[in-house]
C-alpha cells in the first residue's frame, strides 16, 4: 500500500511518468491506480479529445502505439489505457521500441492482470527506466483480515476481529468483492463505528452463530453439540456454506495446529508468528491443542484429504452434507 500512497502523491504533484506498466495476481489495486489515472490526470473538458481506452483482445500492439504516438489537442497531455492488457501477452514484447522512447506527452496505462512481465526481457529493463512498472501481488489469507483493518481505519472505522475473520471467510481473498462489502458497510454505518459480527449479519447476510469461524472455534474445543449444530445449518444453507470451502478452512485449521504442536517456543507472541495467525485467535491453538494430541491431528487431516477428494466427486456417491456429516463425526472421535 505504501508504494500505491507513493505512485497516488507523484501523480498529484505532477510528476506523472510516460508509462505506466501496471502487472501481477491481484487485480484490485491494478483498478485503483488505472482508475486513478483515469479520472484525475486529465480535466473533464480535456478527456474528450485526449482519452482513449482500448482493450488487449480487440487492439494490436501497433494500434497502442499508434494511438500513443499521436499528440494531444488543446491539452498538456494525453492518456491511452489498455485494459486486459494481458490478452496481448503473445506479443507484448514489440512494445520494447516504444517503451525506449515514449511519447512525452502521452501517459499509456496497461492493466496486465494475473500476469508479469519477464525481468531478463528487454521490455521489463525498457520500461523501469523510462516509466513505472507495479507488480500488484495476491494477499495470502492470514494477511486478508489485516488488510480489511488498514482499509477501514483510513476510513475511520474499526473492526472487531471475528467480524473480519467472518468477512475473509465467507469472500475468500477476492480483495475487490471485500472493498464492495465493506463500501456498503460504510455507506450504512456512521464513521467511528467499531463494526462487529451483528453488523456483518445484519448487513451482508452472514450468520454470526452459524459460520466456519464459529465450527472452527467448536471442533476445537471438541463441543460436540454447537458443532453439529452449525454443520446441520450448513447442510440446509449449502449456497452460502460450500463443502469445498469448509474442509479447505478446517484443512488449514489443523495444519497450523500441527505446526503448533512442534513448536519449542510456545508464548503467544511466538505462536502468532509462526502460524501467521492474529493473537486474537491465538487461545483457541491452546484450546484444541489439548484435545487434538499430535498424532490425532494427523489422522484428521488425512480425513480431511479424504473428505475433500470426495466433496469433488471423485469415488464417493454421498451428498455433499452426508460428507461433512461423517467428516465432523471422524474428527471429534
Amino acid at each position: 500500500m505504501n508504494e500505491i500512497r507513493t505512485i497516488v502523491s507523484d501523480i498529484k504533484k505532477g510528476n506523472i511518468k510516460p508509462i505506466y506498466f501496471l502487472m501481477g495476481d491481484e487485480p484490485y489495486y491494478i483498478d485503483k491506480i488505472s482508475d486513478y489515472i483515469e479520472d484525475t490526470v486529465l480535466d473533464e473538458t480535456e478527456k474528450g479529445f485526449n482519452q482513449q481506452v482500448l482493450y488487449g483482445r480487440d487492439a494490436s500492439i501497433e494500434d497502442i502505439v499508434a494511438a500513443a504516438k499521436r499528440y494531444p489537442m488543446m491539452a498538456e497531455r494525453q492518456v491511452i489505457i489498455v485494459k486486459e492488457a494481458q490478452d496481448l501477452s503473445r506479443s507484448i514484447e514489440k512494445l520494447v521500441a516504444y517503451a525506449q522512447n515514449p511519447q512525452p506527452t502521452t501517459v499509456l496505462v496497461l492493466n496486465y492482470k494475473y500476469k508479469k512481465l519477464d525481468k531478463r526481457k528487454k521490455l521489463h529493463k525498457a520500461i523501469a527506466k523510462s516509466g513505472l512498472l507495479y507488480e500488484s501481488k495476491k494477499l495470502y489469507d492470514n494477511q486478508v483480515a489485516d488488510w480489511i483493518r488498514r482499509v477501514l481505519s483510513g476510513k475511520k472505522y474499526q473492526i472487531e476481529p471475528k467480524a473480519a475473520q467472518m468477512l475473509v471467510e465467507f469472500l475468500g481473498t477476492d480483495l475487490s468483492k471485500i472493498a464492495n462489502e465493506l463500501d456498503k458497510l460504510m455507506l450504512i454505518l456512521p464513521k467511528e463505528t467499531i463494526i462487529n459480527d451483528k453488523h456483518i449479519e445484519e448487513n451482508i447476510g452472514i450468520s454470526k452463530d452459524f459460520n466456519n469461524f464459529e465450527l472452527q472455534k467448536a471442533i476445537g474445543a471438541k463441543n460436540v453439540l454447537k458443532a453439529n449444530r452449525i454443520i446441520n445449518y450448513f447442510v440446509e444453507n449449502p449456497k452460502n456454506n460450500p463443502t469445498v470451502m469448509t474442509i479447505s478452512l478446517l484443512n488449514n485449521f489443523f495444519t497450523k495446529l500441527l505446526l503448533f504442536h512442534g513448536l519449542q517456543d510456545k508464548s503467544k507472541s511466538a505462536v502468532s508468528k509462526s502460524l501467521g495467525v492474529s493473537f486474537y485467535f491465538i487461545d483457541d491453538y491452546f484450546a484444541a491443542s489439548r484435545n487434538y494430541p499430535m498424532r490425532k491431528v494427523a489422522q484428521v487431516i488425512t480425513f480431511l484429504r479424504d473428505a475433500d477428494v470426495k466433496s469433488k466427486g471423485v469415488g464417493a456417491s454421498q451428498s455433499q452434507g452426508d460428507i461433512l456429516k461423517e467428516l465432523i463425526f471422524k474428527i471429534l472421535h
